[in-house]
């Protein structure tokens, strides 16, 4: 009893509320689906059911440990993310869906080594930071280079699968991260020019991503091509209007709305429940984001602060970027949207970093 007193109560209610939310949604965008395609029109919730209770596991986990164990746990759990993410790229262990190679099969389920990767380099980042802050009291700038090292790695196996769009959030979490912690502004801006070349040939000469590119510019120049899906995304939240039209009245997902039950699930929701459900859903995150915040704020140990910065700006970079790419703001990219989209291995990551946050507010 005296746990739930200590931890962050409203932080595990916004948790639990939104992935509530999440399972109503992705019922109610993919059960025609499901039955079009499998038989069952409860196919895709089982399927998230089953990772959200290794999800809670791993929530449970990192709540019930020490967050400090994870310092220790650093260095090797990034290590194993890059040997993980190496094999996907390897014929036979990893899986390529869509032409894509971005999944390891273990057994019936498929994870995705790129969202573990979102993680476990926060988390030795928070370390390596946490030790020079306990040493001098700020990050000597030499060490700049040994995180980009980190960076660029995890960024190259994941752009080699290919998902540029990954490891561009990837290395602008990091970014960010190391900004706050400290890292003169001239340092990211050197790398990101020292980018810039690299990003400009993998968008323009590269076709698929050229046309995405295109019809993020004008999706109606190509309705039924390659605006396809943004514009479908439009209607989708033009429909909904001030009140939507209904839970589980959505006419786009209907076929219409490509990847209605994963990253454009926002869009159901903004036909569905409107104006209002749209604003109340970006509160409830919000709401999640802040309470994150707060707690690392309150912190006084260099790692827990560091690492709760960490969490809030991988969130908050992932909700942001699908939000993004389903209003037309971003150009389309595979990004699922945290506790609501189906896919295993973020909703897994997601509520362990809420975890250990839990853990954070416990010894706080």
């Amino acid at each position: 009893m005296t746990a739930w007193r200590r931890t962050d109560l409203v932080l595990l209610t916004l948790t639990l509320l939104l992935l509530t939310v999440g399972l109503v949604m992705l019922y109610s965008a993919s059960a025609v689906l499901a039955q079009e395609r499998y038989g069952d029109s409860l196919y895709f919730v089982k399927r998230q059911l089953q990772w959200a209770l290794v999800g809670l596991g791993a929530m449970w986990a990192a709540w019930t440990l020490p967050y400090r164990v994870q310092r220790r746990l650093a260095a090797p759990a990034l290590l194993f993310t890059l040997v993980a993410l190496a094999l996907v790229l390897v014929p036979g262990l990893g899986k390529a869906v869509g032409g894509a190679r971005r999944w390891l099969a273990l057994g019936p389920l498929l994870v995705q080594p790129a969202e573990f990767a979102k993680y476990s380099l926060l988390v030795w980042v928070a370390s390596t930071l946490a030790v020079q802050y306990e040493r001098a009291g700020r990050v000597p700038e030499g060490w700049y280079l040994f995180h980009l090292l980190g960076v660029a790695l995890c960024a190259l196996l994941i752009v080699c699968q290919p998902d540029l769009g990954t490891a561009v959030v990837l290395a602008v979490t990091v970014s960010l991260h190391l900004l706050v912690a400290g890292m003169p502004w001239r340092f990211l801006g050197y790398t990101a020019a020292a980018a810039l070349p690299v990003l400009f040939w993998a968008l323009l000469y590269v076709p698929f991503r050229l046309q995405r590119l295109l019809a993020f510019v004008d999706p109606w120049a190509d309705p039924q091509g390659s605006g396809y899906q943004a514009v479908q995304a439009a209607l989708a939240l033009g429909q909904g209007g001030l009140l939507g039209v209904g839970l589980g009245r959505s006419q786009q997902k209907l076929f219409y709305l490509p990847e209605a039950h994963t990253d454009f699930i926002f869009a159901v929701v903004g036909e569905e429940l409107g104006f209002i459900g749209t604003i109340t859903l970006l509160l409830l995150y919000g709401l999640l984001l802040w309470r994150i915040l707060r707690l690392a704020l309150r912190c006084q140990e260099p790692f827990g602060t560091l690492l709760g910065l960490g969490v809030f700006l991988s969130l908050a970079v992932q909700i942001s970027t699908n939000l993004g790419v389903v209003t037309g703001l971003l150009p389309t990219k595979g990004l699922p949207l945290p506790l609501l989209s189906l896919g295993g291995s973020n909703l897994v990551t997601t509520l362990l970093a809420i975890g250990t946050m839990l853990s954070v507010a416990q010894e706080t």
